[in-house]
């Protein structure tokens, strides 16, 4: 990490009075002297009929005033790349300026991101911190695909934004997802997996023994960028004697396979509605190809942040298998529990 310095931002909430043009310079100047960082210069303008704008240059970067009267609003913000933390300007602004409150953000202004966690719960925000970024680009198939090296959990892939998987605990998912389906029965003759591009759910069934191992998955671009960079997850899996890829859409390709064919099936499509709708649709060929007694397994999301998700494919599962099993793993990445559903076909 380059580190070029620190960056706060206050919004002060809940201020009745409209201060006049000397006194936020005179605020400037007195920040600056407790800051430790040299004034070069100030420009200002006030509006018709109300409001006004500072920013004054350093010799360290700047600070700013906006206000916003008819809101009862005035933002702040200093940037500097000196010693002292420019944090030091609230306890300046408290004294100075009546407010209800004050809504403050710190920012280190660096050489690392922040990437948007799209599944963070409601009420809550958060971002994975990115080290570097390794692929990024839009495949053939229209999925928008990265691979970024973050934080803790080291080499990730996203796929329309969305964390699939990280390298440091992917074993957790894929491990879980593949147990799932042998805890309800240890046959592993045939198994075919429909999605899971990383490799993952490939190389648990390759270390189980199954004797043939169909992969269905839509994009072989997601395949040959994980191979490329996360092939601690996949293993080369698409290399192995056992394994065969066929690429396209999954619905169409099974309508082509024999009746009673797999042992095993792992659905690992997106967590969305759509996928459950999609698996619905399909879910005739689906049994008409899964052995008698054999299993089908689904990653079904997560119970903890989308409970709805996991209600409709257990709804699914129990209406053309019967009884589903739940299963459940804390995946630290994704920062929640992920469930995944096995059915046993009679």
């Amino acid at each position: 990490m380059t580190k070029v310095g620190e960056h706060i931002t206050l919004d002060i909430i809940g201020t009745n009075k409209e201060y006049s043009p000397s006194f936020y310079e005179k605020l400037v100047y007195k920040i600056a002297k407790k800051s430790k960082v040299t004034v070069l210069g100030i420009s200002k303008h006030k509006f018709e009929p109300q409001g006004f704008t500072m920013v004054a240059l350093l010799a360290e970067s700047h600070i700013s005033f906006h206000t916003f009267p008819e809101k009862g609003i005035i933002s702040f913000d200093f940037f500097t790349c000196g010693k002292v933390s420019p944090s030091i300007a609230l306890d300046i602004i408290k004294k100075e300026i009546n407010h209800k409150r004050i809504v403050k953000k710190e920012f280190n202004r660096d050489s690392l991101g922040l990437y948007d966690d799209i599944y963070s719960s409601p009420g809550q925000k958060k971002y994975y911190v990115v080290k570097k970024y390794l692929e990024n680009f839009t495949s053939k198939v229209g999925q928008h695909i990265e691979i970024i090296d973050i934080e803790e959990f080291g080499k990730s892939l996203f796929i329309d934004n969305e964390l699939q998987v990280a390298e440091k605990d992917e074993h957790l998912y894929s491990s879980t997802f593949v147990n799932s389906g042998m805890k309800l029965s240890k046959k592993k003759d045939n198994a075919a997996i429909i999605g899971g591009g990383d490799g993952g759910v490939a190389r648990e069934c390759i270390s189980q023994n199954f004797n043939f191992i169909d992969w269905y998955e839509l994009d072989p671009e997601v395949v040959e960028v994980c191979d490329k960079h996360l092939s601690k997850v996949g293993q080369r899996a698409t290399k192995k004697n056992s394994v065969k890829c066929i690429w396209g859409d999954a619905f169409e390709s099974i309508k082509k396979i024999e009746d009673n064919k797999y042992d095993k099936i792992f659905v690992d499509l997106n967590d969305d509605q759509y996928c459950i709708d999609l698996a619905a649709k399909n879910i005739k060929s689906i049994k008409r190809i899964l052995k008698s007694n054999g299993t089908i397994t689904a990653q079904v999301g997560s119970q903890d942040k989308k409970p709805k998700q996991v209600r409709n494919w257990l709804k699914l599962l129990n209406k053309n298998f019967g009884n589903a099993e739940l299963d459940r793993v804390y995946i630290p990445s994704f920062d929640c529990s992920w469930n995944f559903a096995s059915s046993i076909n009679n």
